[in-house]
């Protein structure tokens, strides 16, 4: 039995020691601090992640979005950190470990090329922040506000409220158009009128019209000018501009209310007609 009890097994270490009182002692000891670095760790990761959060609850003019990715990364390094020094405590090599992690890392990351261009695409938008949450955008085509930015894709509303998913990496590598970012917009108009309408008196309609409502913005002050002879009416090019959030009713009620005062200024307003002539051989 002595013998037995006297074989090594590891680093010198015979099958006696591992069984003795004080090793044993030494192993719960080690693993009773494992597991409170452990949930010492994932307290302090949730604690520091609210608090980072919270920063940007406080302060609305901050981008959340920003502060959410932040977060998530002091969370994860903190529990990454939290395994590391549990590795310690029972002997492990970390340094070996890292080494292994980076070559295990390397061959996923040739593996799943596609996604981690989407993850390196969603940093890039987080921390350039061409847009943001409820901004209205129009993306490779598809356009909607924005509900949310991952790390792997970016979700739109559409204005029929369904949902559109596209991949950072499209939104990156493609031209964004941002309807959000400014805090005014410019609305377009063209109206027509008849070859036999008094000019001056359209203009005059036109811009009392846009102008007596209380969402136009006189400055800078509006363009009206006539800018194509068409086949059968004059075009007259009208531009104002108006409050970003008033921007899309401002202009289907000007549309509207331009056309009845012209109706009731006695201003005629063309369709397109066609004169045909009859020519027979006798």
């Amino acid at each position: 039995m002595n013998d037995f009890l006297s074989t090594e097994i590891y680093a010198g270490r015979t099958l006696g020691d591992f069984i003795s009182l004080e090793f044993l002692a030494s192993i719960f000891g080690s693993i009773l601090a494992a597991i409170l670095v452990l949930f010492a760790g994932f307290l302090i990761a949730g604690w520091t992640a609210r608090r980072i959060e919270g920063i940007a609850r406080k302060h609305p003019r901050l981008d959340a979005t920003l502060f959410d990715f932040l977060a998530n990364i002091a969370r994860y390094a903190i529990i990454g950190l939290s395994f590391l020094i549990v590795l310690n405590t029972f002997g492990i090599q970390t340094t070996s470990l890292v080494a292994v992690i980076g070559a295990a890392g390397l061959a996923i990351g040739l593996a799943l090329q596609g996604t981690l261009s989407n993850v390196a695409a969603g940093v890039m938008l987080i921390f350039f922040r061409p847009l943001k949450v409820g901004d209205y955008v129009t993306i490779n085509g598809e356009s909607g506000t924005v509900k949310s930015i991952n790390l792997n894709f970016t979700e739109l509303a559409s204005i029929g409220n369904f949902q559109i998913i596209i991949p950072n990496s499209e939104v990156w590598g493609n031209t964004i158009i941002n309807y959000s970012a400014y805090d005014t917009r410019q609305a377009e108009w063209t109206f027509q009128v008849a070859y036999s309408a008094d000019l001056e008196l359209a203009e005059r309609v036109i811009h009392d019209t846009i102008t007596s409502d209380p969402r136009f913005l006189p400055d800078p002050p509006p363009l009206i000018k006539v800018t194509e002879l068409g086949a059968s009416s004059v075009d007259i090019l009208v531009r104002a501009w108006v409050a970003r959030a008033d921007f899309f009713i401002f202009s289907k009620d000007m549309t509207r209310e331009v056309k009845l005062a012209l109706d009731r200024a006695g201003v005629e307003i063309p369709f397109p007609n066609r004169t045909v002539h009859i020519v027979r051989d006798d």
